[in-house]
């Protein structure tokens, strides 16, 4: 169980390293939201707020979901789930992480045709009038999913120890 063990280690110190970073980019949405907000008052209103927003919101949400899976903040139907034993709740979190996983893996494999068909055609731009290239959120979006694919095998890994009644890694905040 040390390989188990290790993946766990390293990929949620990475993912806690990454979430804990990407937390602040709320600031930066807020920012960029509050220019918007002044320039359609006092000035001309700027092109790129929107799009900018959209974009930083897609990289916060996508870049925090591996940390939150790790935290477990994640929304969870908690009906009966709250009753069962730390046995019973690893058994059905097996289950339900390899859909997750499963979803993920088709979600990644999907992105990176999507990516890869922005730098094919010489860089996929939006159709607004900013006209961005789409790319480097792509490639976020990528990177976020693949963080969150490999914080999933580590839910299912420590889901295993559990059922198997060894000791599971506690999160360090």
């Amino acid at each position: 169980m040390t390989p188990l063990r290790r993946y766990i280690a390293v990929v949620d110190r990475i993912n806690r390293a990454i979430g804990r970073v990407t937390m602040y980019g709320i600031f930066a949405l807020m920012a960029v939201l509050l220019w918007s907000s002044i320039s359609k008052t006092f000035f001309n209103p700027s092109l790129w707020t929107l799009e900018m927003a959209q974009f930083l919101m897609v990289g916060y949400y996508i870049l925090g979901g591996p940390y939150s899976i790790q935290m477990g903040s994640n929304v969870r139907m908690d009906l009966l789930y709250g009753e069962w034993s730390t046995r019973r709740k690893a058994a059905v979190d097996i289950v339900t992480v390899c859909f997750l996983i499963f979803y993920l893996g088709v979600l990644l494999w999907g992105g990176i045709d999507s990516t890869e068909y922005a730098f094919k055609y010489g860089g996929e731009r939006s159709p607004t009038a900013w006209r961005p290239y789409i790319w480097p959120i792509k490639v976020v979006m990528c990177i976020g999913i693949f963080l969150m694919l490999l914080q999933a095998i580590s839910e299912l890994f420590k889901d295993i120890l559990r059922l198997r009644g060894e000791e599971v890694p506690v999160n360090v905040l």
